[in-house]
């Protein structure tokens, strides 16, 4: 993922925990806030209950290939922090790739349902 399209630093992390809204789903869950950029930027959080260092590496990798694959219909101007589960260790990637398409929807940050700010 490019360098502009990241979240770095931990304030910015903060900011969106603090104002933006929460989606929930069994794998991870998903905060949104408004960023004010022409793009969206990601933040993708695994914490060490998931698991040893390998099992969080994966859980980032799924979580961010699925991310990438569907930035492009993503609506633009969010940062999204997403926060991986101990439950999306064992998953494969196709599960992933569902849930956090579905969470976008219902987040309606995609498809149609996307508003227009």
């Amino acid at each position: 993922m490019k360098r502009e399209l990241r979240l770095r630093r931990p304030q910015d992390f903060a900011r969106v925990r603090a104002e933006g809204r929460t989606f929930r789903h069994p794998l991870f869950f998903m905060n949104v806030a408004p960023n004010g950029l022409p793009h969206n930027r990601y933040g993708i959080v695994t914490a060490k209950r998931i698991g040893r260092a390998v099992t969080r590496n994966r859980a980032r990798r799924l979580l961010r290939e699925a991310v990438r694959r569907i930035h492009s219909e993503i609506q633009q101007g969010y940062d999204i922090v997403l926060v991986g589960r101990p439950e999306m260790a064992e998953q494969p990637y196709a599960a992933v790739y569902n849930a956090v398409t579905t969470t976008f929807e219902r987040a309606a940050l995609t498809g149609s349902d996307a508003e227009d700010d």
